[in-house]
């Protein structure tokens, strides 16, 4: 073979390696943006979505009017919230959600292993409080009856495990899937410890339903804008914070910013173990 043939074909393998390297840039480029364009996506959604979803259900309270039962180891004010967390962390990130809602699922999909890691290590309080402002827009009980289920996972221990399964298991936002109680308890099944003749009863009588419509109230007068509210140190994060928008790394450099020289928090709230058996 001669000289040139061989130069050839090396320009040739050299060529056709840059391309496959120029390949690989351009997908990798095109991941980025795919995730970056559905965060923000998401922000810009909230706010939209946020505005309609705060406004439709004024007027809507839940429809809880049995004695008013707050899940076990609920804090703060009216005791609304529910705590995840060591009560002595540095920096307490407030959350008010609906079950029902869509944009809450995408804040928990892409937020959800921060969160939990953050708590975890005792930078973070995290206090959920739950709204049912869904219902009040498309009608159905799905958000009521999904926070009460929840209160009841709180009283048998289980709160943060079934908030995460709701939350990975949300039908469409017209679809009140959530508004059968064999559906809350079927995936009660996926929690470890959690579908008990206990629980079930408790989510059938509907034994929280008062407390989640006091809930709700407290969000209707709150001011707040809509669902997914966030706040750290009862400032908001959601969808920005002081004009830089929330993300995974924003989210830990503004605790990290927030608990500098603080130590992390090891107090974990008294809530019952779940009792042991199933039906």
């Amino acid at each position: 073979m001669s000289d040139k043939n061989q130069d050839r074909k090396g320009t040739a393998r050299e060529r056709i390696q840059r391309e496959r390297e120029r390949e690989k840039a351009n997908e990798r480029r095109r991941r980025v943006l795919i995730v970056s364009a559905a965060v923000v996506g998401i922000l810009g959604l909230a706010a939209v979505i946020g505005v309609i979803a705060a406004n439709a259900g004024k007027d809507d309270g839940g429809s809880g009017s049995g004695p008013l039962v707050a899940p076990a180891g609920a804090e703060g004010k009216d005791r609304i919230a529910i705590p995840v967390g060591a009560g002595d962390a540095p920096s307490t990130l407030t959350i008010w959600e609906d079950f029902r809602c869509p944009v809450c699922a995408q804040f928990e999909n892409i937020f959800r292993d921060t969160i939990h890691d953050l708590e975890k290590t005792g930078q973070l309080k995290v206090e959920y409080n739950l709204a049912t402002i869904i219902d009040g827009n498309m009608g159905g009980s799905g958000s009521l009856r999904a926070a009460n289920a929840a209160a009841c996972a709180q009283d048998a221990g289980r709160f943060d495990p079934y908030h995460d399964v709701l939350f990975q298991n949300q039908p469409p936002e017209p679809d009140d899937a959530f508004g059968n109680n064999d559906r809350l308890i079927e995936l009660a099944g996926k929690v470890e410890g959690l579908d008990t003749p206990a629980f079930r009863s408790c989510v059938k009588d509907g034994k929280h339903d008062s407390w989640v419509a006091k809930s709700n109230t407290a969000f209707q007068e709150g001011g707040f804008r809509g669902t997914p509210t966030v706040l750290l140190n009862g400032k908001p994060v959601f969808p920005d914070k002081g004009g830089e928008q929330i993300s995974v790394a924003n989210l830990r450099k503004w605790v990290t910013e927030a608990n500098k020289g603080k130590q992390p928090g090891t107090q974990r709230p008294s809530v019952p173990a779940a009792p042991s058996g199933s039906p």
